[in-house]
C-alpha cells in the first residue's frame, strides 16, 4: 500500500500548488462492478451483462460513478492530514468522465492540491483528482474535490 504524504493541519497551506502524490493501482473487477450496480440500482447492460457487453463493445465497463466513488479510498493512500478532529466532504467541482474503464483494468489516483482556504472555522482543500488507467494516455476521471478539515 502507498505510504501517504503526511502534513499537519497547521502546515496545510504548504502543499498548495503541489502534486501531493499517487496511489497504488487497484483492479476494477466484475465483482466490484456488480456490487456497485446492486448498491446504486444501475444495472445497465454495459456494466453487468458480460456476454452482451463483450459481443457489442469488447467487454463491460465500470460505472463512471464507481470510479468517482474510489476517491476516498485512494485519497487515503495519497495524503494524511495530521492534527485534525474531523474532515467533511464538501463536494466536487468540474467532474468529468474522460475515458471508459474496462473491467479488468487497473486505476490509480494522482492528486494535486490546488488551494487551501479558511472555511467555516476550518480549512477547505481543493484537490485536483485524476484517476489514471494503466496503459492509457487519457485518464478515466478528472475532478476538483473539496474537503473541509478542522484542527
Amino acid at each position: 500500500m502507498a505510504d501517504p504524504k503526511k502534513v499537519h493541519y497547521n502546515d496545510l497551506e504548504s502543499i498548495s500548488g503541489q502534486e501531493v502524490g499517487v496511489s497504488d493501482w487497484v483492479t476494477i473487477d466484475q465483482d466490484r462492478v456488480n456490487m456497485f450496480a446492486d448498491a446504486t440500482g444501475d444495472h445497465q447492460w454495459i456494466h453487468v451483462d458480460v456476454e452482451r457487453a463483450t459481443k457489442e463493445m469488447g467487454g463491460p465497463i465500470a460505472h463512471g460513478f464507481l470510479t468517482l466513488s474510489l476517491l476516498p479510498m485512494l485519497g487515503a493512500q495519497v495524503l494524511r492530514i495530521e492534527g485534525t478532529t474531523r474532515g467533511i466532504n464538501y463536494g466536487s467541482d468540474k467532474v468529468r468522465f474522460t475515458n471508459m474503464v474496462p473491467v479488468g483494468s487497473k486505476v490509480r489516483l494522482r492528486q494535486k492540491c490546488l488551494a487551501v482556504e479558511p472555511k467555516a472555522g476550518g480549512k477547505q482543500t481543493r484537490m485536483e483528482a485524476t484517476i489514471e488507467i494503466e496503459g492509457q494516455d487519457r485518464p478515466a476521471l478528472v475532478a476538483e474535490t473539496l474537503t473541509v478539515v478542522y484542527g
